[in-house]
Parts: structure tokens; C-alpha cells; sequence
């Protein structure tokens, strides 16, 4: 992914992925009962936060993780047509 959002210190951008279009048992959701999704793929990520020693701690996701992230959590932002997160990296749950 060519992004050209560069976030800073220990922010994250994250492409969510797609609402299900279909519940589980098969009925066609509209678009306004489509949940919101908790997961996405990390698009790019920022150097890392300062530590109080003055050191810069290392992020520990990349881009191109698969991550579980909390329902409200990140700023929403587009760019080049493509909505993205902007979040910290505390709000990533998890790496799938």
C-alpha cells in the first residue's frame, strides 16, 4: 500500500475492513442495520512514542497487520476516496 499519510508518534492508520452484508443466517442486512467493524488492516504506522527517559519506545504492530480494534475507538479520515482510522496504538485489541 502506497500511503502517503505518515502518522506521528504512537498513532496507528488503519483501513477497516468491509461491514457483513449478510447475517450468519443469511438474511441481507441494509446498509443502516450493518454493524460497525472492529477490524481492519494497518496502512502505516508512526515511529513510536517517547519514553520519559527520552527514548523512543517501538511500535509493536506494522503495516499489513490484521488488528482487532475497540468499536469506537480512532478519528475517521479520507483520503484519495478511502476512509482510514487514525488511533493510538493502545486502542489495537489484538493482531490477527
Amino acid at each position: 500500500m502506497a500511503l502517503n499519510i505518515k502518522p506521528l508518534a504512537d498513532r496507528v492508520v488503519v483501513e477497516a475492513a468491509a461491514a457483513e452484508e449478510k447475517s450468519s443466517g443469511g438474511i441481507i442486512l441494509p446498509d443502516t442495520a450493518q454493524e460497525k467493524p472492529q477490524q481492519g488492516t494497518v496502512a502505516a504506522v508512526g515511529p513510536g512514542k517517547a519514553s520519559d527517559a527520552g527514548t523512543i519506545v517501538e511500535m509493536t504492530v506494522k503495516a499489513g497487520d490484521k488488528v482487532l480494534y475497540g468499536k469506537y475507538s480512532g478519528s475517521e479520515v479520507t483520503h484519495d476516496g478511502k476512509e482510514y482510522l487514525i488511533m493510538r496504538e493502545s486502542d489495537i485489541l489484538a493482531i490477527l
